[in-house]
């Protein structure tokens, strides 16, 4: 069910950019836009020349918002984990049950899922940038600095939530971090092998769901651990 009295608002470091898009329509029309390029062409060939003309801007009014378009990708990757959390949230609002939560965080991680008041952003499009483009936001040799600078804060607070859950159903499981991320990271692949490389993966049939391989897979690893701490 909706919960109308919440609203949609991206918590995004400070750092990310030099003027906040989302405090003016052309910020918000540049975030939208690079979006639709960024999907249409991939982040090698994505510019912010391009995106200018995209925009029917300047490319000296794109670098007020943005230092490079590393940092544009930081944005739109903090903006999406953002917009998990806030999912999260209203999915799993007076659900008593811990794991119910997981089972619906696992889904909304492998999907574009859309609910009513949403912003005006094609989350299609952006899930697709995170399964391919996300993790050149961390693959990098100023991955140490940038973290310094709680640039990957969105990303690590849904693993936070996620793990804390795991650890709700067995507090004795003890990779709960570890198990998330290589559920968000595994997911996106499979997602990528089904769409370009799909003799990578069984998931190019339609019998077989990735999200469901997923939580099988989650529920079956905190099980494991369970009976190992149990009594002989």
């Amino acid at each position: 069910m909706q919960h109308t009295l919440f609203r949609f608002a991206p918590n995004i470091r400070t750092d990310i950019y030099l003027k906040d898009p989302s405090s003016s329509l052309l910020g918000n029309n540049l975030v939208q836009n690079s979006i639709d390029l960024i999907d249409e062409v991939g982040l090698e060939e994505f510019n912010f020349k391009k995106l200018a003309k995209k925009t029917g801007t300047t490319e000296a009014t794109v670098y007020r918002y943005f230092e490079n378009k590393h940092k544009l990708l930081l944005y739109l990757t903090s903006w999406y984990w953002s917009w998990i959390e806030y999912q999260l949230m209203m999915l799993n609002t007076n659900i008593d049950s811990d794991e119910l939560k997981l089972s619906n965080a696992i889904q909304t991680l492998g999907t574009s899922t859309k609910y009513e008041n949403e912003p005006d952003i094609n989350l299609h499009k952006l899930f697709n940038i995170i399964c391919q483009e996300s993790s050149k936001a961390y693959l990098i040799k100023e991955v140490d600095e940038l973290n310094r600078h709680g640039v990957f804060y969105n990303y690590k607070k849904i693993v936070a939530i996620i793990s804390d859950i795991i650890v709700k159903i067995n507090p004795d499981y003890n990779y709960p971090n570890t198990l998330v991320t290589t559920i968000i990271e595994g997911m996106h692949h499979q997602i990528f092998f089904r769409k370009h490389l799909p003799s990578l993966t069984e998931t190019y049939s339609d019998d077989i769901n990735y999200v469901e391989y997923y939580k099988d897979m989650a529920f079956k690893m905190i099980k494991i651990s369970n009976s190992k701490n149990q009594p002989v």
